[in-house]
């Protein structure tokens, strides 16, 4: 029989969609701040990139962990304590009196950001047990990770105008208040009464398989092949299979392997994993073409990046009837078409049309992504039983966490690869320091371009069309991926989930 929920469950809902939305923004936030902080902390360029990537390390490599031990200890207990840390990390990243402070205050935002993202997921799965209303529930939880990426530009801007850099993190602590001093009210306890301790030594190697391979795709994109890069992936790869053999040996393993002979819980997560892949890599850079081709500033870019956000809230009144006319396939696999041609259309707007018919793009990538997501998310969820949730939404947020990393390194370096091609050769009576520049990036060139120079000025609106023309190669490049997704979600996903409503 479906159980209606009542007030008090979408009040927690409430709450947790509010701390998915503080971590979306958290995550998009910094980049807009690193030129001030640049100038106070004076970080080295090894440093910077620390800076910025040690949040995704210590995330991505710790998620599975903490899915777990939410299973074990508590799902509620978990989520309030990691806010806590991540209040507590936010307060010593604003204040940090040096680079290396900063660092480590990010890898603290990063602990705390893993046990916060899969405790969300496994609480909205035992709150709302019914297929259809968690269909509903997931699709704002969605709604909140989808509107935080897009307000980060938004929040980052406004504050900045203002404030000193640090105060893009120290926003962070009234949200984590509430959300503790609520979720203490609203949140129930949930977790699995029978589990067994998690095993630290399948917690170790999946940190050392993850982590070592994320910094080398990363590295492979920044430098090149190196030496370095190479031993890291090979010793992430040695620890991974380390990490699947002892999967299989233990009665209570940290990953089930069992899991992943669900068509629902295998597709939904792949499929998800190759769209994020194409949409993170590409919208990285599009935020670079609105403000270094385009002349937007950081807060106009963001407003314009709106229209994705807005269309993925949107959709969330319609999705629940969707799946329930269509399948869970069906739409999974519809939405990432959908979401493929949109980045067609904003391909196409970035020479032709404007910025009207870009937008346009981007509110039929929002609606394609909303859905799929949403959609996704909910298939991984239904698909295991309620006591395993934890522990699948941490894959499910482990596949995210990669699919970024590898979409911004992969198409990252496509792009950079058809920017130089495109640009050519530049002119031998230009300052070699300018024409480095403009063999390294379009965004270095900016930064150090004589606008009063003629001759750097052409090369300034070469570079332009040059990183225009590579976007949009890979945009094509992104929407054949999506397309390949969504064409193995529609046949391969089923259209319901593969457990029933009691197992939850």
């Amino acid at each position: 029989m479906t159980r209606t929920p009542g007030p008090r469950a979408w009040a927690a809902l409430a709450v947790l969609t509010l701390a998915v939305t503080l971590l979306a923004i958290d995550s998009t936030v910094l980049a807009l701040a690193i030129p001030s902080l640049s100038a106070d902390l004076s970080p080295t360029a090894s440093q910077l990139l620390w800076i910025g990537d040690i949040y995704s390390f210590t995330l991505a490599g710790l998620l599975v962990t903490m899915g777990n031990v939410a299973d074990r200890i508590g799902r509620r207990r978990l989520l309030l304590i990691g806010t806590l840390g991540f209040g507590a990390a936010s307060v010593m990243a604003a204040f940090a009196p040096s680079a290396g402070a900063l660092i480590a205050a990010r890898a603290l935002l990063g602990i705390g950001g893993a046990t916060i993202m899969p405790s969300t997921l496994s609480l909205i799965r035992n709150i709302f047990p019914d297929a259809h209303h968690r269909t509903t529930a997931i699709a704002i939880w969605s709604a909140g990770s989808s509107g935080g990426t897009a307000l980060g530009p938004l929040v980052g801007g406004a504050l900045l105008e203002h404030f000193w850099w640090g105060s893009v993190f120290l926003i962070n602590v009234p949200v984590m208040v509430t959300v503790i001093l609520a979720g203490l009210w609203l949140l129930p306890e949930s977790k699995n009464d029978h589990g067994a301790p998690v095993d630290l030594v399948s917690a170790i190697l999946s940190v050392l398989a993850i982590v070592p391979i994320v910094y080398a795709v990363k590295s492979f994109a920044h430098d090149g092949l190196t030496v370095v890069a190479v031993v890291a992936l090979l010793a992430g790869l040695g620890a991974g299979l380390l990490f699947l053999r002892r999967q299989g040996t233990l009665a209570t393993p940290l990953i089930d392997v069992e899991l992943f002979k669900r068509p629902a819980f295998t597709w939904a997560i792949l499929a998800t994993v190759l769209a994020i892949f194409s949409l993170a890599g590409l919208l990285y850079f599009f935020s670079q073409y609105l403000q270094l081709v385009r002349g937007y500033s950081a807060l106009r870019a963001g407003l314009t990046e709106l229209p994705t956000s807005l269309a993925s809230i949107a959709v969330i009144t319609v999705v629940a009837a969707v799946v329930r006319r269509l399948g869970n396939g069906r739409v999974l696999g519809g939405g990432l078409i959908l979401a493929a041609g949109g980045l067609l259309v904003v391909a196409v707007g970035e020479s032709y049309g404007g910025i009207v018919v870009i937008c346009i793009g981007l509110l039929v990538i929002g609606a394609g992504v909303g859905m799929a997501f949403t959609v996704s998310t909910g298939a991984v969820l239904g698909s295991v039983p309620a006591d395993r949730a934890g522990a699948a939404s941490a894959i499910s947020e482990t596949g995210l966490e990669l699919g970024v990393a590898l979409g911004i390194a992969v198409l990252g370096t496509i792009q950079d690869v058809g920017y130089r091609f495109m640009l050519g050769r530049t002119p031998s009576s230009l300052p070699d320091r300018v024409a480095d520049a403009a063999e390294q990036s379009l965004a270095t060139l900016s930064g150090i371009i004589d606008r009063s120079d003629l001759g750097q000025t052409q090369l300034l609106e070469r570079a332009q069309i040059a990183f225009t023309h590579a976007m949009q190669a890979t945009a094509v490049i992104a929407a054949i991926i999506l397309l390949v997704a969504g064409v193995m979600a529609a046949r391969h996903v089923p259209a319901t989930s593969e457990t029933s409503e009691e197992t939850a």
